[in-house]
């Protein structure tokens, strides 16, 4: 039996780690010895697209429904701390049933820009930079799966000290950024707790 305590349909990756999690079993099983691009082909066989969740040493740039790393950064994401915003609590998700976005020519055009942004603060663990590129993807991304209250929580990001915000592009979660590493993120945390309770948001606190 695989069990896990990743809530589903949320865009947190629990599909992903359910499929990965028997691939290993069976692996560890039959006592053979696969590749990283092996096993992704296979999970994305499984259930149509797959997050990066197997790469954890290092952070990479993934094509979801090919299974395939389009551009390794060869360093971790730095530490985050994160308050994860559950925006509709009584809608699922589905992968297997996800329309893929479609962008436009400006839209493609924007996430080539983020993308040399993006690889920029990996390369120098730059939180500020790192969080300008997630704030800008999660509003690109509204256009396919509008997030309930996205410009309320960007305010509350804003009042409060979050470096950015962060959003499941297939999922209902909005995540408030802060740098675990800032003496003052305790205080930054509490204060967007309170606004959050105040607005109504079911949220979640993630330590780094």
């Amino acid at each position: 039996m695989i069990a896990s305590d990743i809530p589903a349909g949320r865009g947190l990756g629990s599909s992903t780690a359910d499929v990965l999690a028997a691939i290993h079993a069976v692996i560890d099983y039959l006592d053979v010895s696969w590749t990283n691009e092996e096993i992704m082909r296979v999970a994305v066989g499984a259930e149509t697209a797959c997050d990066a969740t197997l790469f954890t040493q290092n952070a990479v740039l993934f094509a979801q429904r090919e299974g395939e790393v389009i551009e390794p950064f060869h360093r971790p994401v730095p530490p985050i701390d994160i308050i994860s915003v559950d925006t509709e609590p009584l809608k699922t998700v589905s992968t297997l049933d996800f329309v893929p976005a479609q962008y436009n020519t400006f839209e493609a055009e924007a996430f080539k820009s983020l993308r040399s942004l993006l690889r920029r603060a990996i390369r120098l663990g730059d939180l500020d930079l790192l969080g300008r590129v997630a704030t800008a993807s999660a509003n690109l991304n509204e256009r396919f799966l509008p997030k309930p209250g996205l410009r309320a929580l960007q305010e509350i990001a804003g009042q409060c000290g979050a470096f950015g915000i962060q959003v499941a592009h297939s999922g209902t979660v909005v995540g408030l950024m802060f740098d675990p590493r800032a003496p003052e993120t305790p205080q930054k945390i509490d204060r967007a707790s309170s606004a959050l309770s105040a607005a109504d948001f079911q949220f979640r606190i993630f330590n780094a």
